[in-house]
């Protein structure tokens, strides 16, 4: 009765199960990999932000002190 093929049941759980933990794992790698790109891009982007908050705080008051010696009265 038999046709000759034998089905290694237990074998192809044991691939299906370790294709699918190395499938996890690399989803793993992926989402580790672009978090770790994230905050190699946001740490330039952050201080170029406080550097140029920095450059508005020295003009804002620099144009204060020109308004206020515009304004004070002259002795």
């Amino acid at each position: 009765m038999s046709n000759g093929t034998n089905i290694d049941v237990a074998g192809a759980i044991n691939t299906l199960a370790e294709t699918f933990g190395k499938l996890f794992q690399m989803q793993i790698d992926v989402a580790n990999t672009a978090l770790k790109a994230l905050a190699d891009v946001a740490e330039p982007l952050g201080k170029t932000a406080t550097d140029l908050i920095g450059s508005f705080t020295g003009a804002a008051t620099q144009v204060l002190q020109s308004v206020s010696s515009a304004i004070a009265p002259k002795k």
